[in-house]
């Protein structure tokens, strides 16, 4: 059975039931799921090799209408920069992408409080990922992309059937095009930045490792971190886990950034948790240069109780753990490989040792951006 869910505004404290499509408070602010029920070793569908078998702890009534199989991806280990390191697979979902986790658990949320058309707004992961899912669930579906979106992602938008409404100028611009649909009344806003229930569906990343590791918990996760949904979904799994009683301690994270456009890095520098004005530039990790995070007091809050920090890595780290990367038979795209870049800074100034468990999420293919990578690597 799983339990009642709620949303609660941390701007103004109202609380709402959770029985219609609602994607921010009244004051305007953003929502958040109150706490889970949690999970038991017991609860877990063992037969089912999807991020279903933790539904026991999901915040949703009935069993999802909709899945392609999401979750329940690799986790391989390499050597890197002599150290062991585990690379979870987040690239080997159904759309290439870790977006899967949230769109799958958001998208079967809406359908159950009967959401009719839908609309988001993304640099290409998420798009891709709810432009799919909305296909398989019959849903009309428009997604509004940077004019400048890697023409690979869009491709996968419009295969699905989805509207592809491109939008010239910033991130930014593409954001606001998205939310003056929302306030006509025209479309649902299904944005994953916006609906609590991705994070719900990012936290199942963390039921994963740990029993993927038999049990036990990581030293240590890096994840690349645009508007932070899995380091929120990484902080609410392993909450979850630890209130259970089945985890006793619980791993750093290190939010993972380009240098050229990192907000939470600005942030961190600045020792607060709140947003901080920054010049952003262009980065080859299109994927998380992401100016205004939605949750940004929650990211840092969450990194900090974790005992972890922010890593801006810069371009040409992330063009070499790129190619790196590609020599251990791992493709990614190069958001992806900003964990690898990382990785190598932690390692060589002793905030990660040889001796720990290290895990790096790997969050997209290299498919999504093969030409721009061809580029990089200068492939003729």
């Amino acid at each position: 059975m799983t339990q009642a869910a709620t949303y609660h505004c941390p701007a103004c404290g109202a609380e709402y039931a959770v029985d219609r499509p609602r994607w921010r408070c009244d004051c305007g602010g953003h929502l958040n799921l109150g706490p889970g029920r949690g999970l038991a070793r017991i609860d877990i569908v063992a037969d089912d090799a999807s991020l279903w078998r933790y539904r026991a702890a999901l915040a949703l009534p009935d069993p999802p209408r909709v899945t392609l199989g999401e979750g329940w991806t690799p986790l391989v280990e390499r050597r890197w920069d002599g150290a062991p390191v585990l690379f979870k697979l987040e690239s080997q979902m159904p759309t290439g992408s870790f977006k899967d986790r949230g769109t799958a658990v958001m998208l079967n949320h809406l359908l159950s409080v009967g959401v009719g058309r839908i609309h988001e707004d993304s640099s290409g992961n998420a798009g891709s990922s709810i432009a799919t899912y909305a296909a398989a669930a019959g849903l009309p579906c428009r997604i509004y992309v940077p004019a400048a979106a890697p023409r690979g992602k869009v491709v996968q938008i419009a295969a699905a059937g989805a509207e592809v409404v491109a939008v010239p100028g910033t991130r930014e611009a593409v954001t606001e095009a998205a939310l003056a649909i929302a306030m006509s009344g025209d479309s649902v806003y299904a944005s994953h930045n916006w609906q609590p229930f991705f994070i719900e569906g990012t936290k199942t990343l963390a039921f994963e490792l740990w029993e993927q590791l038999g049990f036990r918990v990581p030293d240590n996760i890096l994840v690349p971190t645009g508007y932070g949904s899995n380091i929120l979904g990484l902080d609410r799994g392993f909450d979850e886990l630890q209130r259970s009683g089945e985890i006793t301690r619980r791993p750093r994270l290190f939010a993972v950034q380009a240098a050229n456009c990192a907000a939470f890095a600005a942030a961190w520098d600045a020792g607060g948790d709140q947003y901080v004005p920054f010049s952003p530039r262009t980065t080859v990790a299109d994927g998380i240069a992401t100016v205004k995070p939605v949750r940004a007091a929650e990211v840092l809050g969450a990194l900090r109780r974790s005992r972890g920090a922010v890593v801006a890595v810069p371009e040409d780290q992330i063009v070499r753990a790129l190619a790196a990367l590609g020599r251990l038979g791992l493709f990614v795209e190069p958001t992806a490989a900003t964990a690898a870049a990382a990785l190598s800074r932690l390692i060589a100034d002793g905030s990660i040792m040889p001796g720990e468990t290290t895990i790096a999420v790997l969050t997209g293919h290299g498919l999504k951006a093969a030409e721009r990578i061809g580029d990089l690597l200068r492939v003729s």
